[in-house]
């Protein structure tokens, strides 16, 4: 790995010398990674509990802020694991 100018290479450890562009082969190979690991009965039971804690919870009017950005960013993860998996499962 390359490091770029502004110095943030070490930030993509899978992309075309630290510009953030992750390479072709590597996206494939990675999401097809994730769909293996979460076609397991376990696995799918981890990522049916994932989806309880963050996508199925829902907060009252009065929550803190920081508690709010917290599950948001809770739910987003979740979210990039799903997509990553339908896009695994796509590519057999």
């Amino acid at each position: 790995m390359t490091e770029n100018k502004d110095g943030w290479s070490w930030f993509f450890p899978d992309s075309n010398e630290g510009t953030g562009e992750i390479l072709t082969d590597n996206k494939k190979e990675l999401a097809q990674n994730y769909a293996r690991c979460f076609s397991t009965a376990d696995g799918k039971r981890v990522l049916a509990h994932l989806h309880s804690l963050t996508l199925d919870r829902a907060l009252g009017p009065g929550v803190k802020s920081g508690l709010l950005r917290h599950l948001e960013g809770q739910r987003q993860l979740v979210t990039y694991i799903s997509a990553q998996i339908r896009r695994g499962q796509q590519g057999k």
